[in-house]
């Protein structure tokens, strides 16, 4: 193998995984550089969060970098000193559900051993990529990297604010825009009033961080549907195997018609839904790409909402807390809009529009913003996509949820044509393959982008973009 230097932009799961698959497959003269602001590899979104009551959503034996490494977190978390030290990681079904620094610590730790053991020099440059020049990448500190290939791993953009309430609560000290930066939510008062638009993952994380905090005043969090994400599946069950030769209409609606007949069939034995959908999300990316493009809008328009809160469930102790505070009435969950927004003073004035017309108005002193990334604006997040965009070199996919590429996750310039070394792994990939937001199947794209990427070194080709 020739040398050759691979550079990954974004250092989270995504891009740790991606260079421990190259470094444990790629062979003397091969150089990996994952350019990362952060202090560590591995500390993304999904697994960056310090707070104690942010858990993983899965169990820890179904967390893992491969298929032949299925429950080496477990076994890993279990013999460390974090498994006595928090007990409450234990579910009552025996299974364990660590904080999520503990997974990003387990990352690491398979990085640093990568680069003790391989030939691969892999290195984490602790910095931000901002330009793309003639196949050398520009960092924020004037540093100039030759490359070979060029992976894009920056897969979750900040949150965006709603335009009415960027307008309304411009520098309000009421307004929390972010949830997920550092002490967010420190500097609330145990007895404040809270609304949470949004009621996903990241509602469900907020209001974990606030009953750790011992909070006491009502909260409500509104959505326009006011779905919840499930609880995990509770107890140990043989996986449940669709039969995809089945005939299927391959439109979203037959999708839909399917998976609740199956889900019927499962009842009928005893059997909790979750299986079903276990197995139709690991067959996701096969049946995403036997959609047109028409029934995937449609899909995104019609059922996403259902699909993601069946699909992204939370941990059991965090499912126990909302329960706990929605019977005691802390929390109340709306089916609602937000029509308008005003302030008095300090406090927040909110008025809710429900699915059935009625308005409701809300006075709180705080309002916190958990909609979620603003994937549809990836590309003007970031320093290096914004220029890579303007120069035509990679565009949005057609469905607004990340980066175009094709079938070998390869970027789609202006023109339709692929760049050959200029890849994209992760989630920002999910517009092509669908099913790629949580393990296993980010792991999986990683893995695949490393094999794509080892037999392009293996071979002919030029060097730079």
């Amino acid at each position: 193998m020739a040398d050759r230097h691979i550079a990954i932009v974004g250092g989270g799961f995504s891009g740790t995984a991606l260079a421990i698959h190259l470094a444990r497959g790629g062979h003397a003269g091969l150089k990996v550089t994952v350019i990362e602001p952060r202090d560590g590899v591995a500390q993304g979104v999904a697994y960056g969060s310090r707070d104690p009551a942010h858990r993983i959503n899965v169990p820890a034996d179904r967390m893992q970098l491969t298929a032949a490494e299925q429950g080496d977190f477990d076994r890993w978390f279990r013999a460390s000193a974090a498994y006595d030290a928090d007990p409450a990681a234990r579910w009552q079904d025996g299974r364990v559900y660590p904080q999520r620094g503990q997974f990003a610590g387990y990352i690491a730790g398979l990085f640093a051993e990568a680069q003790r053991q391989s030939p691969v020099v892999l290195r984490h440059l602790r910095d931000r990529a901002v330009a793309l020049e003639n196949g050398e990448v520009i960092t924020a500190s004037g540093e100039r990297l030759r490359v070979d290939e060029l992976v894009l791993a920056i897969s979750h953009p900040p949150p965006a604010l709603p335009r009415a309430i960027a307008l309304a609560l411009e520098e309000h000290p009421g307004l929390i825009a972010d949830p997920w930066r550092n002490n967010a939510l420190a500097d609330i008062a145990p007895d404040e009033s809270i609304a949470i638009i949004g009621s996903g993952l990241t509602m469900a994380d907020t209001v974990a961080t606030l009953h750790r905090h011992g909070h006491r005043g009502p909260i409500v969090a509104f959505s326009r549907r006011g779905l919840l994400p499930r609880s995990n599946l509770s107890g140990s069950f043989e996986p449940r195997v669709l039969d995809y030769a089945v005939p299927q209409k391959d439109s979203a609606l037959g999708w839909l018609r399917r998976i609740r007949l199956e889900v019927q069939l499962a009842a009928a034995e005893g059997l909790p839904w979750q299986l079903v959908l276990d197995d139709i999300r690991q067959n996701g990316q096969t049946i995403w790409q036997q959609l047109s493009l028409s029934e995937q809008r449609r899909f995104l328009r019609h059922l996403r909402p259902w699909w993601d809160v069946h699909r992204y469930r939370i941990a059991p102790q965090v499912n126990a807390v909302l329960e706990q505070w929605q019977s005691s009435g802390q929390l109340q969950v709306l089916a609602a809009r937000l029509q308008s927004i005003t302030t008095e003073g300090n406090a927040i004035q909110l008025d809710l529009r429900s699915r059935r017309g009625a308005v409701r108005t809300l006075k709180v002193d705080r309002l916190i913003v958990t909609t979620g990334p603003a994937h549809g604006g990836l590309l003007q997040s970031d320093a290096l996509l914004h220029q890579l965009a303007l120069d035509g070199v990679i565009q949005p996919d057609e469905l607004a949820l990340g980066i175009k590429v094709n079938g070998r996750s390869q970027t789609i310039n202006r023109f339709g044509a692929p760049n050959l070394h200029l890849y994209v792994a992760g989630p920002a990939a999910r517009g092509r393959f669908g099913e790629l937001m949580g393990l296993p199947q980010v792991a999986e794209h990683a893995e695949s982008v490393a094999r794509q990427l080892l037999a392009a070194c293996s071979g002919p080709g030029e060097s730079g973009q």
